[in-house]
Parts: structure tokens; C-alpha cells; sequence
């Protein structure tokens, strides 16, 4: 049995399913927000914001996740606010800093069993594009996540973790295309998986001046070392592009397997200058 923690810290023992629910919610706490070009997908292209230029992305995530088992209802959800900065180092390389604030709860049988709220880990990123030509692009992104959110609660690992992401990108009017692989050292402190590989693969078509539709999918091994089942989820979307500035963008995000959230809906903002 494991013991979880409700809002006012007292322990609540005996909770079974709880406890299951709970470790599911935070190795979904402790994966870093990366940057992502075009939100709101969940994979990466190519493309660099240039010398000089800045990108802010703000965003809100809402998901949530039911089960029901040995006549026990799990009811999961997860918010999260997430801020990612961009600075194009060179034409070819950019520096990335995300930050975010997550509130998690779980309750079983209606009732709260974990409650809390507070800052996730940052991650650290850079992307190199090593290749372009013909609209055929290819990038590398190394990545570090260190560990300010406070493990104990289930808000990030206890250690700092370490990544290394390949991208490559090909543009065919009014078709783009992209694929993500990566690898993460998830060097943790709470009893997960150390050695997490994840695809995706992603395409946008611009239906009509600045308004591109989006589809989206992939897989992340689970951290979950108890876990056989690989996470696996799809997403569409839209963004639209108000002038070249600003980015308005939504979407919805939904599990492919019972390892990944049922449902998440995704908003947010891109602003460039």
C-alpha cells in the first residue's frame, strides 16, 4: 500500500488505487514543458527564429484522466501554465528557457485524495539546425531540465535530467512535414525509469493565409518502471497567425492506450519580435 499526501499534508493510508493514481500524476509532473515552434504541437520542427529575435509562447494545458477498477473510481486532473523563451543566438541556433506551474488532483470515489499546486521543473534548451535546403531542414536539440519543483510533492525528480532531441522538417506548399526523436537520462529521486526514448511525427496544412491545421502524434516510454504499456496520444488543432507578431493557437489532445491521459485541451499565445 502506498501512503499519499492530501492539501493539509496529513497521510492517508491505505489508499491502493489512490497511490497508483497519484505515481501516474507525478511522472507526468516531473517531464519538463519543452519548446515547441508551432504550438500547439507536442513536436518540435526545424526552423530557428533567427539572430536577435525573441519568441515568448504562454500556454494552458487541462487534463484529465478516469479509471475505474475493482469497483474503484480514479478521477485525475491536471492543469498546467507554461512560459517558454526564445532567443536566436544565430541564424542557426536558438537558447530556450520554459517554466511552469501545475496544479494536480486526484480523487477516489469523489473523494480528494491529492491536492497541490505549485512550480514545475525548468528546462534549458538549445537548437542547432545543421541542415537546410529545398525546404528539407534537420536539427539537434540538446536539453536540460533541473529540478526546482519539489519532488516530495510529486512536482519534478530531485535531480537534474538530460536530453538529446533529432528533428528534421520538410516543407511541400501547403504541406509541412516533421519528426521527432528523442532521448531523455531521467535521472530521478522519486523511483522512475532512467532511460525514457520518445517519436513523433507531426503535419500542418495552411488552409488559408496565416490559418494552418494541425495533426500530431507519438509515444514516450513510460517512466513508470512497473508500467509495460508505452503512452501513446494523438492531437489536432489549429493556429492562426493574426500578423508577424502574434500567434493565437488551440487544440485537442487525446490518448491513444489507457497509459495516457484520456483528453487534454491545449490554448495559448506566441508572440514574436
Amino acid at each position: 500500500m502506498k501512503n499519499v499526501l492530501d492539501k493539509t499534508g496529513k497521510r492517508l493510508v491505505g489508499y491502493k488505487w489512490a497511490g497508483l493514481a497519484v505515481l501516474l500524476l507525478a511522472g507526468a509532473l516531473t517531464v519538463p514543458s519543452p519548446s515547441f515552434a508551432a504550438r500547439p504541437l507536442k513536436t518540435d520542427d526545424a526552423g530557428t527564429v533567427g539572430k536577435g529575435k525573441v519568441q515568448v509562447e504562454l500556454g494552458v494545458e487541462s487534463s484529465s484522466w478516469k479509471n475505474t477498477e475493482d469497483d474503484i473510481k480514479i478521477k485525475e486532473m491536471e492543469m498546467e501554465a507554461s512560459c517558454v523563451f526564445t532567443y536566436g543566438l544565430m541564424d542557426t541556433v536558438d537558447l530556450v528557457a520554459g517554466f511552469s506551474y501545475v496544479w494536480g488532483k486526484v480523487e477516489e470515489d469523489g473523494e480528494t485524495v491529492f491536492d497541490a499546486n505549485r512550480l514545475s521543473n525548468v528546462s534549458l534548451e538549445a537548437k542547432w539546425r545543421f541542415f537546410e535546403k529545398n525546404g528539407f531542414g534537420l536539427a539537434l536539440k540538446p536539453d536540460i531540465t533541473l529540478p526546482t519543483g519539489n519532488h516530495k510533492k510529486g512536482f519534478g525528480t530531485g535531480r537534474v535530467t538530460y536530453g538529446l532531441t533529432f528533428v528534421a522538417s520538410k516543407e511541400i506548399e501547403p504541406f509541412a512535414f516533421h519528426f521527432n526523436a528523442g532521448y531523455t537520462r531521467n535521472e530521478n529521486r522519486v523511483e522512475e525509469r532512467k532511460d525514457i526514448w520518445s517519436a513523433s511525427v507531426a503535419a500542418t496544412y495552411e488552409a488559408m493565409k496565416g490559418l494552418n491545421m494541425v495533426v500530431n502524434i507519438g509515444f514516450e516510454r513510460n517512466a513508470d518502471p512497473t508500467a509495460q504499456t508505452t503512452p501513446a496520444f494523438a492531437l489536432v488543432g489549429l493556429y492562426y497567425a493574426v500578423n508577424d507578431y502574434i500567434t493565437l493557437d488551440a487544440g485537442f489532445k487525446f490518448g491513444l492506450n489507457r497509459a495516457e491521459m484520456d483528453h487534454a485541451v491545449i490554448a495559448g499565445i506566441t508572440i514574436a519580435f
